[in-house]
């Protein structure tokens, strides 16, 4: 890429961006608080939730199951 060329952005990831921002702001930029209200949020949401259980560890590569 030459320095001519503009970088091309996506408005979508841009707006998406500018939102989390805005909400990390309002939550005075804590992330404990920040997450609280969005769980807050999720709950109110009537949405169902899902919630994953942990992962199984990886074996070691070339390791028998």
């Amino acid at each position: 890429m030459t320095e001519a060329e503009p970088i091309w952005r996506d408005p979508i990831v841009a707006e998406v961006r500018r939102i989390r921002e805005q909400l990390f702001a309002a939550a005075g930029r804590d992330i404990h608080e920040f997450c609280r209200r969005l769980r807050e949020k999720q709950a109110a949401s009537g949405h169902q939730v899902v919630t994953r259980g942990p992962r199984e560890p990886a074996g070691i590569p070339g390791e028998a199951a």
